[in-house]
């Protein structure tokens, strides 16, 4: 750090001027991420995703259909409207309610609009919604929603930052009065995000990123860049007042920068755990969280005091708020008399926490789909119509089925028959859909019977072309319950591990959701123990200390335990507004790992500043107040940016990222309040010299030694 102290204080402006250009590079960059986004990050390569290419590819079906809605056109309207998508000559193939009449109803009809796989979707999205935009038809299904949700996510983020923004600039006027101090944060936070875009876009030619990646970067890189930037700027100005400038930014950087450090390792180490788990969602907030962290980092041990080398005591122009230089005597006050009552104190917070918690036990996680958009979404709505009117579901799956020699042989057609009264036998199959079902056939003796008739025989061959091909035999399956239930899961998970003799494998929407929940499932408990493991290694480097971390961890995991508990009470019971819903699958683990780190930033902050104390004279009570007096109000201050910063979501539209977004503030204002400002003192007071104990050690804790 001393070697990067000297660096940075030798060529600020060279490493300014370095930024600016990164940063204006990376802002070119950076407008085309829209254009690179795709999909909403639920995908993962399993089985079910090989079925369904097979599917497409061996079958003939569809690699995607949308659905074009027609409410109350005549049936020449109708016709008229395919025959303008039918000229733009992107679809494989179009089944239209004019000669399907099970698409058709009074008012309502759609026609299904099917696509090949080397279709481009977000155009052909754009395309056909251009082509039918003076009649009032609507377009839905798959892409056409991603696309709406692409779209609504950009808007979000345009609304949360106009919300957000603004506040957090007036939290960073009162904490350092001045306009310059204030707006040094947001040049920062703004290099760090515009980069951290720019690489994302240039990655985004070879990887798959999630659209809501366009949320997730900003919103945490805003809050973290500001948060880093407060606790240094804080430092430099409180060192600013005993020695030159070039020497208060050395010292910064020596004693704050290392604070920032240890607290990025915690948030890195939280954003890396989620490729443990094998969903492009949690890989691509994993990967660009990572990039950001690093940068944030970059910027706030190079850009930040470079700025501050280069401004000297002009951070102080522009002064609308005179900033008390004693402002910490309240604060130390309060420590006093917290750690007067620490065992009434930890009672009464674990006591409140406790209460928050409660509702976790009735969380039901589902994977979001349409309903992330506002139920006035036209996609939204138009999808609900038909599925209401029409009963579509979310029940099919599809079986493939291989056999050595195929199955046109007689025992072939006899195995195809056992399959079908298999599946019939399980009490979850509401129907299946087989050669015998499609030719109105009863069985394999029937079916053989026909076939030594040679007119019956010509019949026969196409439709068993139609479900097998080579070795592998195609079985379309219809559930009772709905796709997304645990039934269906357990329907999906049991007929892929069946021991059969048929080798099935298993695709469709019930096993897309068997995969995705089980991936979580088996990998949850891996992803929280390297979170915890490696959190408590780096605090315990850092603060030299076993209960110190041990604290930290016990303290974060009941906080977001409370948060998760408001969520259900909010969203799930449907609260402030909102109606009562689920709570998206990804929320748990992403908020969890988001926020261990986030909230490691504090820690690190506060112990970093008592330990400092302990140091000068080894009386832990005086340390723990002295530390939270020099901190409570940056700390309190960066705590308040965050909530703003990830709260200004509470009002966006698409669902996940409200509720990410309401998920981190809350878990923030708890650990930035009870736990920070109650539990931590009141812990240190209990624990006293122990809380610098470290084994194979003897004595206190003193200077770096144990004696």
């Amino acid at each position: 750090m001393r070697s990067l102290a000297n660096f940075v204080i030798r060529f600020p402006k060279w490493i300014i001027a370095l930024w600016i250009l990164l940063a204006g590079f990376m802002a070119f960059q950076a407008v085309k991420l829209p254009g690179v986004l795709e999909g909403d990050g639920f995908r993962m390569d399993g089985e079910h995703e090989q079925v369904m290419e097979r599917v497409a590819d061996e079958f003939g079906m569809p690699a995607e259909t949308l659905f074009l809605v027609f409410d109350g056109l005549s049936d020449e309207s109708v016709g008229q409207e395919l025959d303008r998508v039918e000229t733009l000559g992107i679809t494989e193939n179009i089944v239209s309610p004019l000669d399907d009449d099970a698409l058709h109803s009074d008012e309502l009809s759609y026609a299904m609009l099917q696509f090949d796989d080397e279709a481009d979707m977000p155009a052909a999205v754009a395309d056909i919604r251009d082509a039918v935009k003076e009649s009032g038809t609507t377009l839905t299904g798959g892409s056409a929603i991603t696309e709406d949700i692409n779209k609504a996510s950009q808007r979000d983020l345009i609304k949360a930052e106009a919300i957000g923004l603004p506040i957090a600039l007036i939290v960073l006027l009162l904490a350092f009065g001045s306009v310059v101090a204030a707006l040094v944060p947001f040049f920062v936070a703004i290099a760090t995000v515009l980069t951290t875009f720019g690489i994302l876009t240039i990655l985004g030619g070879s990887v798959d990123l999630s659209i809501f990646i366009m949320n997730i970067v900003p919103m945490l890189g805003l809050a973290l860049s500001i948060d880093f930037s407060l606790l240094f700027i804080n430092r430099y100005r409180e060192e600013r007042r005993k020695q030159p400038v070039e020497d208060a930014v050395r010292t910064t950087i020596l004693t704050a920068g290392r604070s920032v450090l240890f607290s990025a390792f915690c948030v890195f180490i939280g954003l890396g755990a989620m490729f443990i788990i094998r969903i492009e969602i949690f890989q691509n907030i994993g990967l660009g969280g990572m990039i950001l962290v690093a940068l944030a980092v970059l910027t706030s041990l190079t850009l930040l005091p470079s700025v501050l080398l280069v401004l000297g005591d002009r951070l102080n122009k522009w002064t609308v708020i005179k900033v008390k230089e004693n402002g910490a005597t309240g604060w130390r006050k309060f420590a006093e008399r917290v750690i007067r009552r620490p065992v009434l104190v930890t009672i009464g917070a674990v006591l409140v926490l406790g209460i928050f918690v409660i509702p976790v036990k009735d969380m039901e996680l589902t994977i979001p789909e349409m309903d992330s958009l506002p139920k006035t979404n036209d996609s939204r709505l138009a999808f609900e119509k038909i599925e209401d009117e029409f009963g579509l579901n979310n029940s099919n799956a599809y079986l493939i089925a291989e056999r050595d020699g195929g199955w046109d042989g007689e025992n072939g057609i006899r195995e195809i028959e056992k399959i079908q009264d298999a599946l019939l036998d399980d009490p979850r199959t509401d129907g299946v859909t087989t050669i015998f079902t499609e030719g109105d056939i009863g069985g394999a003796d029937e079916w053989m019977l026909a076939a030594q008739s040679p007119q019956a025989a010509g019949a026969l061959e196409p439709l068993l072309d139609a479900f097998t091909d080579g070795d592998s035999l195609l079985i379309p399956v219809s559930l009772k319950p709905d796709g997304a239930t645990a039934e269906a899961q357990d329907w999906a998970r049991n007929w892929a591990e069946k021991d059969t003799g048929w080798n099935l494998s298993v695709g469709g929407y019930p096993k897309f959701n068997q995969e995705i929940f089980d991936e979580i499932w088996d990998k949850i408990g891996w992803v929280l123990a390297l979170i915890v493991v490696s959190t408590f290694i780096i605090l315990m480097i850092a603060f030299r200390s076993v209960l110190i971390p041990l604290k930290a961890i016990l303290m974060n995991i009941i906080g977001l335990s409370a948060a998760f508990g408001a969520l259900v009470y909010i969203f799930q019971w449907g609260h402030f507004g909102l109606e009562a819903g689920t709570i998206a699958l990804i929320i748990p683990v992403l908020v969890f790992s988001l926020v261990f780190g986030l909230s490691m930033d504090y820690e690190v902050f506060l112990i970093s500043r008592i330990q400092e104390e302990y140091t000068k004279d080894f009386d832990n009570d005086r340390a723990t107040v002295e530390g939270l007096a020099a901190t409570s109000k940056i700390i309190t201050s960066a705590a308040l940016i965050m909530i703003v910063l990830t709260g200004a979501f509470a009002f966006t539209d698409v669902m996940p990222v409200k509720q990410i977004g309401v998920g981190i503030a809350i878990a923030v204002a708890i650990d930035a309040t009870i736990i920070r400002l109650l539990l931590v003192p009141s812990l240190m007071k209990l624990f006293g010299k122990w809380n610098w104990w470290l084994p194979f050690r003897k004595g206190p804790y003193r200077g770096g030694n144990w004696h």
